[in-house]
């Protein structure tokens, strides 16, 4: 069962006190997918498969079956517009996948699930689940606004060495496309990634352990979610997910 609290402040009537109550996301021991979409607001065929994504937003499975993010990469930035969320950092991520699948090229709109290209998404209503894979329970708990604990349980023994890795996310972004492929168009975003970190994990007792910081990243007036991820020592292929919203949604949203 997952665990999920969210931030609140708990204020003592005449005291004027408040205490923040920590944050913690838990998954099951069965798999949870890492969802990923490399996307532009400078590509035209984009916001298709971004609708799709925000669709997800009101999905029973999200966070539960999947945890969704989305990378804007910035090749297509120069082809007359700057997408605002995009990083050279997210391009050479979806490049490691493509050299890892011996691919020689890589395109927008990709959506990985668990690791692996996903070509189906477009005539999908819900995400595959990922099998009967039971990875282990993968816990994150705040310390801090931007500091957190992470304790993944495996169901195998004898692993070798876990990276955590962690998104801020930010949803119901708006921006007004003034040029190229998608000039004049107001775009709507979910999902997005606004900054990314990853840390290696320490084993012992058949537990991995470890922390780590997330920057706050660019301001964003969208609804923030945070995305948590293991993956073996340097590799790129997720084993185990969980996330979930940080904040309600906004009024109308």
């Amino acid at each position: 069962m997952r665990i999920l609290q969210i931030c609140l402040f708990l204020l003592l009537t005449g005291s004027g006190y408040s205490q923040t109550v920590p944050v913690t996301f838990q998954s099951r021991a069965e798999a949870t997918a890492l969802l990923e979409l490399y996307t532009s607001e400078g590509c035209s065929s984009c916001p298709p498969a971004e609708t799709w994504l925000s669709r997800l937003t009101e999905s029973p499975q999200l966070w539960q079956d999947f945890v969704p993010v989305a990378f804007h990469i910035d090749y297509w930035d120069r082809l007359g517009w700057r997408d605002p969320w995009s990083s050279a950092a997210f391009s050479e991520r979806q490049k490691a996948y493509a050299a890892e699948w011996r691919s020689e090229s890589v395109y927008t709109p990709e959506f990985v699930l668990a690791g692996r290209e996903w070509p189906d998404w477009a005539g999908q209503k819900v995400i595959p689940k990922s099998g009967r894979a039971k990875p282990g329970v993968l816990t994150v708990s705040s310390v801090a606004s931007n500091r957190w604990t992470v304790k993944f349980v495996p169901t195998t023994a004898g692993a070798k060495g876990f990276e955590v890795h962690a998104a801020r996310l930010a949803s119901g972004l708006r921006s007004d496309v003034k040029s190229g492929e998608n000039g004049g168009r107001r775009l709507i975003h979910d999902f997005v990634v606004l900054t990314q970190v990853h840390a290696p994990l320490t084993i012992a007792g058949g537990e991995a352990t470890g922390e780590f910081v997330l920057p706050r990243g660019p301001a964003s007036s969208g609804r923030l979610a945070l995305a948590v991820w293991i993956t073996p020592a340097s590799g790129l292929a997720p084993l185990q997910a969980t996330g979930g919203w940080l904040e309600q949604p906004a009024a109308g949203r």
